[in-house]
């Protein structure tokens, strides 16, 4: 990593746009899968039924085989144990979550590395498919500046439906919801992304965009990418206390 990036408005001058590192959440930042490691939760809890439970689970089958899959639908039946529920009820259970369950699984190496990328003067941003409740708990404990996650929509009383904002942060929707952000923020043209990290098959289109990927304990799809285009492999993996 160059200690050489500063941020600017000056569009045309890469040495003046503001620097990015963008980090994968589930399986990058963290050990495992907040979402799956939520199901647990609600299901032990008997928060959510074993009905969507098996059913959270045939697309888990299907995901893993790479099958196309409908993101917001799985994220509906999770949320459907919140249903109708006050946000701010939600939001403290899945901070709790959070406290309780993940961050026990925030890797060391994460850590460093995105303390490092601020030292070079890069503005660090997690883009994950979690919920944004979760990541915004986890950026209160670990040094990233911002979050960019998936949002379930509020009604009118206030309370959790099983939809989704706009669209899950997954695949390649996390680019386009990194680019949209940064527009926004830095003005387009302004910013680049300097370092990405990520461990599946999915962030290719996320570290494609980056001057350096780095993949991060990666599944056998991005490990072969990763080998055929040069791009580094980093073990984070680590023992989890009990």
């Amino acid at each position: 990593m160059d200690n050489n990036a500063q941020s600017s408005s000056t569009e045309g001058d890469n040495t003046n746009k503001v620097k990015i590192a963008v980090f994968d959440f589930d399986d990058t930042s963290i050990e495992g899968s907040s979402p799956s490691w939520l199901v647990n939760k609600l299901l032990l809890g008997r928060k959510l039924k074993l009905r969507n439970g098996f059913l959270i689970g045939f697309w888990g089958l299907a995901y893993k085989w790479h099958l196309p899959q409908n993101e917001a639908w799985v994220r509906g039946q999770v949320f459907s144990a919140f249903e109708g529920q006050p946000e701010q009820e939600v939001n403290q259970y899945l901070r709790n979550f959070y406290d309780q369950v993940i961050a026990k699984r925030f890797r060391p190496q994460a850590a460093e590395a995105m303390r490092k990328c601020k030292e070079e003067g890069c503005e660090v941003v997690v883009v994950s498919a979690s919920f944004e409740p979760i990541v915004q708990r986890a950026m209160e404990q670990q040094p990233f500046d911002h979050q960019i996650s998936t949002r379930m929509r509020v009604d009118e009383n206030g309370n959790y439906t099983r939809e989704v904002v706009g669209r899950p942060i997954e695949g390649e929707e996390k680019l386009i919801a990194l680019r949209h952000w940064c527009d926004g923020r830095y003005g387009e043209g302004n910013w680049e992304i300097e370092y990405a990290f990520g461990d599946h098959h999915s962030d290719v289109t996320l570290l494609e965009a980056a001057k350096h990927p780095f993949v991060v304990t990666p599944n056998s799809g991005l490990k072969k990418i990763a080998a055929e285009r040069h791009w580094p492999v980093l073990d984070w993996s680590i023992d989890v206390p009990k």
